[in-house]
């Protein structure tokens, strides 16, 4: 029997295969054996497209910004992306509002 890599996403022990994925019960994350070998992170937008760095993306929601009574509009591109590993999993720069930190989740790639 081979042992399974735990879930990239929350650390499970209780991953299972299902044909060419692997997914965890936990937090629903799936990913391809191949994913698992490299033993890198991959980054993916609202849609599911792999995200690179140097991309440019979509702000698919408005986006409050802390300390500040403004947002990020709906629609709003953002060029030049750096994929970092933590919590906010982009970081780049907004015109009109500087460098900021974004989840991949409310972006979709341009």
């Amino acid at each position: 029997m081979t042992t399974l890599p735990n879930c990239p996403k929350c650390q499970s022990e209780y991953v299972y295969e299902d044909g060419p994925l692997l997914i965890c019960p936990e937090c629903a994350h799936e990913w391809g054996k191949d994913d698992a070998e490299n033993n890198e992170t991959v980054y993916r937008d609202a849609n599911g497209n792999t995200l690179m760095d140097g991309d440019t993306v979509t702000v698919i929601k408005d986006l409050k910004l802390k300390g500040s009574s403004g947002s990020v509009k709906v629609g709003t591109k953002v060029k030049n992306i750096r994929l970092v590993d933590g919590d906010h999993n982009i970081d780049c720069k907004i015109e009109g509002f500087g460098a900021m930190k974004l989840k991949s989740e409310f972006v979709k790639k341009s």
